[in-house]
């Protein structure tokens, strides 16, 4: 073994790695290319969209791991390195290419490395892959030494040491790889049982019933394939765990060991077995802190760097065990250059916990000490206050964090029932970001907490024996002893700095900015749609009603009409939450044997100047700058045409209700569907095609959940002073969010003048060409 470590281990081999795009296989071709001048490598990488395998090898070059190499050779040689010693072969797991015929070494370290993926995805690659990949070695007729990347992890849940050996266990991987890819169809049957339909639908409609049938229709639908993506996950977890394995990840690497020994130590072949620990940064090669996104460890780092895990489901004794990614890359290649006895596998785990152990008390401490001394900036208010942990039990965490996901639904079912302001807007902020941190630590304490609760410690001596092989001239560069690793100085010097300014990175990378009021570009075909009550006016149909009602009855029978409308508010209440088109029928009832000409002058004389004076003044300057803009602008509303016609002057089109009459008299029915929700989307999507308009480029203006179905249609949705459930729609969608304020404050026959003269324009807005405007009601089609 020291001879075969000494000067030029690999030299003048020929070596396939697979998995070269991972964290691990970009660190073991760096090592290559820049230690191990004279082997040649072939990568196996897949083609991804219009990239081919080459292509990706190209970018995969630009990558920070690959730099200071670069820059002690210099880009030109390094680019000719390349060029001549690694060959691509376009590949993927599930179909393996022809492989060649000449390899010495094969590393395989091409897996998922999720723990809690769908059993039949993790199967497929980390099982299936293997399979493909071992079965196209065979067709070669070659006889490399492959060395198969696993974790440590395939020892299962136990307590005390794991020794470096062949797993012993009777699963057969065969039968559960059948399993495991079957589980899909059988999860999807489920999904369509009916009471798990019924179920969804039940969901869905509370979720999105006043957008419409067809949005309950697509919840419904999104619902049944999340359903089917957790039951898949809940499957791998419960067969993993039924097994005597942490997780799927843990289960299908042990059976990926066992298709390894099967296929290929098994018919006369050498075969290595590495199995890592938890993989983090580089210790010193290429560089310290070297790290390519967030591995196992940091995400729980950085969650408590920002305050959210108050506490974590760990034992404090149990160990934590992390080894430096550079030492794995040592490790393997070292494994590599020394090959077994034929159907003799050897196994080696590169870890650190059985000569250098680091507890997961000792990583908290480290964490605390190092959020307290440098913390993150709490949106430029201060400092983000890390938490002291008590470690009091997982139990007790569970209790805590139950209840407060308990708590936190409740909050958000009140705020979808209150009515819309600053204040509840502001409380649904705060009510979604807590929901989002509440199923981050429940993910993390379901996903981890096998981990930080590991009373496992992995024996390395046959590890530890081959890094004592290694020459000494060549220790430096090519040791690999976790014993020497000193794990504050790590923790403090190299791994926290490196994960927090990852973390750094990500948030600094370009964001949608803050969007200013620029000018609209100018387009004939686009069409800015407007919403009516909570949009542009600040009142709505209960309110309006109140106008023309008590101006046209004598101020006695006041009283008796304000007192009949407060006891029948719970039955529109009800309505309004079930589906905007019933409250408006519903509502509209109390119009009955209403006048239809003495209503419509009622409005012209007395009513429309307290219209006007509701309007908001942000809705106007935002209705002429689209004129102004070349824009078609239409007012569409499920508000009775009467109680419209105030605004007409302001838009190209109005579309609004209109009632049945009868002998000169209002029936209380409309003459036609209201046009809210889904209706309105339809409306759109045919008035956007008679009229040759381009819904990519056009505006949809909002305040309610019910206006989703057709907001969605455009390029530039708009939520104006939105609703609880709109607001939360809208900040998952990134649309804008406008906060328009009405003009009580105003002179109101200021604002009546404005409205009244079409050129009454700010100094610094063209005047728009003047156009009648075409008001008709709903179920009327525009030609």
């Amino acid at each position: 073994m020291t001879e075969a470590l000494g000067a030029g281990p690999l030299e003048g081999q020929h070596l396939l790695l697979t998995g070269a795009t991972g964290f691990v296989g970009q660190a073991l071709l760096e090592k290559l290319l820049a230690e191990y001048p004279s082997t040649r490598i072939s990568v196996l990488i897949r083609p991804r969209g219009s990239l081919t395998g080459a292509a990706r090898l190209t970018s995969l070059m630009r990558k920070p791991v690959f730099r200071p190499w670069r820059d002690r050779v210099g880009a030109e040689e390094a680019d000719r390195q390349v060029a001549e010693r690694v060959t691509v072969i376009e590949s993927s797991m599930g179909d393996v290419a022809e492989l060649p015929g000449d390899l010495d070494v094969l590393i395989h370290s091409a897996s998922t490395v999720s723990f809690d993926p769908p059993i039949d995805e993790a199967f497929r690659t980390n099982v299936q892959g293997a399979v493909g990949l071992y079965e196209a070695l065979l067709r070669t007729g070659s006889d490399p030494h492959v060395v198969h990347v696993s974790t440590a992890y395939v020892g299962g849940i136990r307590k005390g040491a794991v020794v470096e050996a062949s797993l012993e266990h009777a699963v057969d991987w065969r039968t559960e790889l059948a399993a495991a890819l079957s589980a899909r169809t059988a999860v999807e049957a489920s999904s369509r049982r009916p009471e798990v339909l019924r179920s969804l639908i039940a969901a869905a409609r509370a979720e999105s019933g006043k957008v419409g049938p067809q949005a309950v229709a697509a919840a419904a639908e999104e619902g049944r394939r999340e359903w089917v993506q957790k039951r898949l996950v809940e499957y791998g977890r419960a067969r993993a765990q039924s097994l005597g394995w942490a997780d799927v990840y843990a289960l299908t690497k042990s059976m990926s060991e066992r298709v390894a020994e099967d296929l290929w130590a098994g018919r006369g072949h050498r075969l290595s077995v590495v199995r890592p620990a938890i993989i983090e940064s580089a210790l010193a090669h290429p560089f310290p802190g070297w790290i390519d996104g967030f591995k196992v460890a940091d995400p729980l780092i950085i969650a408590y760097g920002r305050g959210l895990l108050p506490e974590f489901p760990g034992l404090p004794d149990s160990i934590l065990d992390i080894i430096p990614v550079d030492i794995v890359v040592n490790a393997t290649l070292a494994v590599a250059a020394t090959p077994p006895p034929v159907e003799t596998p050897q196994y080696f785990h590169l870890s650190s916990g059985g000569r250098n152990p680091l507890t997961f008390r000792d990583m908290y401490e480290n964490v605390l000490q190092y959020f307290s001394a440098t913390p993150i900036p709490d949106d430029q208010r201060g400092h983000i206050r890390v938490p002291s942990w008590a470690f009091p039990g997982s139990k007790a965490i569970e209790r805590t964090l139950a209840l407060n996901e308990k708590a936190n639904l409740a909050a958000k079912r009140l705020l979808l029932r209150l009515p819309s302001s600053t204040t509840t807007r502001g409380w649904m902020r705060g009510v979604s970001a807590r929901a989002q941190d509440l199923e981050l630590l429940r993910s993390y304490a379901d996903l981890y907490q096998s981990y930080t609760q590991a009373e496992i410690v992995y024996d390395d001596s046959r590890t530890a024996a081959l890094g004592r092989a290694v020459a000494p001239e060549r220790q430096d560069v090519h040791g690999f002893d976790a014993a020497s690793i000193d794990w504050d100085d790590y923790m403090q010097r190299v791994h926290l700095p490196a994960v927090t300014t990852l973390m750094k990175t990500f948030s600094s990378r370009p964001r949608a900015k803050a969007v200013g009021e620029k000018a609209l570009p100018t387009n004939p075909r686009a069409v800015a749609v407007f919403d009516l009550e909570g949009t542009i006016l600040a009142s709505n149909i209960v309110e309006q009603y109140l106008w023309v009602r008590l101006a046209s009855l004598p101020t006695s029978h006041w009283p008796s009409e304000l007192a009949d409308l407060l006891a029948s508010l719970p039955r529109y209440l009800q309505a309004e939450r079930r589906d905007r088109g019933e409250f408006i029928r519903t509502f509209l009832r109390r119009y009955e044997g209403v006048d239809d000409a003495r209503m419509r002058a009622l409005v012209r004389e007395s009513v429309s100047d307290a219209l006007l004076a509701r309007m908001k003044p942000e809705a106007i300057r935002r209705v002429r700058a689209h004129r102004a803009a070349g824009h078609r602008t239409v007012l569409v509303t499920g508000a009775v045409d009467v109680l419209v016609e105030p605004f007409a002057s302001l838009f190209d089109e109005v579309v609004a209700s209109s009632m049945h009459v009868r002998d000169g008299r209002w029936t209380g029915y409309l003459s036609g569907p209201p046009l809210v929700d889904e209706a309105r989307a339809a409306w759109l999507r045919l008035y956007a095609e008679r009229h040759d308009l381009d819904l990519s480029a056009s505006y949809a203006y909002g305040d309610s959940h019910a206006d989703r179905a057709w907001m969605e249609l455009v390029g530039h949705p708009q939520a104006v002073n939105p609703d609880a459930a709109l607001y939360q729609h809208a900040v998952q969608k990134h649309w804008r969010i406008r906060l328009w304020h009405d003009l009580r404050h105003r002179r109101l026959d200021s604002l009546v003048g404005v409205l009244r003269s079409e050129s009454a324009l700010p100094p610094s807005e063209p005047a728009p060409t003047p156009r009648p405007p075409k008001t008709h009601s709903a179920e009327e089609t525009p030609a």
